[in-house]
């Protein structure tokens, strides 16, 4: 039995996912089941994580960005969450995503 997808709103930039347009900003509107948003709210808190290392790495000074693994996992991740969004967002979310030109060809 196909598992019945819920409207969500999604703000990247916070990791939030409502149910309600209304509750807080909100910058995609995406249709997903259960399984779905548990992986979304997996990386989520996987880039959560990553930035929290990043802070601490960005006091070393002699580490430079473009040799950080932390920086690498977080941009490997943000393409991942907006793969997800891309996959199950309505027309303007896709949209929105091309233009952005951060997906992988």
């Amino acid at each position: 039995m196909d598992e019945q997808k819920k409207t969500y709103y999604i703000d990247v930039g916070t990791g939030e996912i409502s149910r309600s347009a209304t509750a807080s900003s909100w910058g995609y509107k995406i249709e997903a089941t259960d399984e779905e948003i548990t992986q979304l709210r997996e990386l989520f808190d996987q880039n959560y994580s990553t930035e929290w290392k990043n802070f601490f790495r960005a006091h070393v000074p002699y580490v430079q960005y473009h040799y950080d693994r932390e920086n690498d996992q977080y941009d490997s991740t943000i393409q991942k969450i907006y793969g997800m969004l891309h996959q199950l967002g309505d027309q303007e979310a896709r949209n929105h995503i091309e233009s952005m030109n951060i997906l992988p060809q």
